[in-house]
């Protein structure tokens, strides 16, 4: 079925994303030309064609960037398009359905059905190529707060879901408070539907893991120019929070 609200919050919140960093690269190449034109007077060569890589570099990412967006763009066009068709069809159905009962009726309603499935088929596959679109989610783990909550030696385990994606980790508290982890980084490819779902339990022994908690955390509003520090409660105190820097 396809998610006609959910694709419309992820297209806004990627058209942000998207223009956040144009903005980002457009004030570090306002940054350079202005540093170029200063040192023209004054300057080596040599840093002056370091320099003038550096724009160039710049402007060439600026470019892929728009053609990106106007991409994003041309498929949410052809998305609402289908949408509105799919809305017609399903109005239609309901008002055959209510009409007296006839051969032609029953011919009618027979093709709106077939247009209705295409319009939604259709709705799918450009939800699924706008997944394509939505670049990935580098997460890196920044350990576990919790005051006094956490104690040396104390171990735990921590399983992320997103979708068919997976992500499975453990670690200890050390004597000087630090933590070691045998996974460090995760990438996610970005969904239209779903959340991150977040488990953490504290490992007591080979066969008892007690739940610290469960929580599931929202993902459109990780696209963002800038690397994010995000610290998800837990528990339902909010006593142990997981640190977590998602970079999109």
């Amino acid at each position: 079925e396809p998610q006609p609200k959910r694709m419309e919050e992820v297209y806004r919140a990627l058209k942000s994303g998207l223009n956040e960093y144009l903005e980002v690269h457009q004030t570090e190449l306002d940054k350079l030309t202005t540093q170029l034109k200063d040192m023209k007077r004054n300057s080596r060569l040599g840093v002056l064609y370091d320099l003038d890589k550096q724009i160039k570099a710049v402007e060439r990412y600026m470019r892929r960037l728009e053609f990106h967006i106007s991409k994003v763009d041309e498929l949410y066009e052809a998305y609402c398009i289908q949408r509105r068709l799919c809305d017609g069809a399903s109005k239609m159905k309901q008002a055959f359905a209510m009409s007296p009962a006839s051969k032609a009726a029953r011919e009618s309603l027979t093709e709106i059905n077939r247009s209705y499935k295409e319009y939604t088929e259709n709705m799918c596959t450009i939800e699924a190529e706008l997944e394509n679109l939505l670049g990935e989610f580098c997460i890196k783990m920044k350990g576990l707060a919790g005051f006094a909550r956490l104690c040396p030696g104390d171990q735990y385990e921590i399983f992320m879901r997103y979708g068919r994606q997976r992500w499975k980790l453990k670690g200890k508290i050390e004597v000087n408070g630090k933590q070691s982890w045998d996974g460090e980084e995760m990438v996610f490819l970005p969904l239209i539907v779903g959340l991150i779902s977040i488990k953490v339990t504290e490992v007591k022994g080979l066969a008892t893991h007690i739940l610290v908690g469960s929580v599931t955390c929202e993902t459109k509003d990780l696209f963002a120019a800038r690397p994010q520090v995000v610290a998800v409660d837990i528990n339902d105190l909010g006593t142990v929070k997981l640190n977590l820097e998602i970079t999109w």
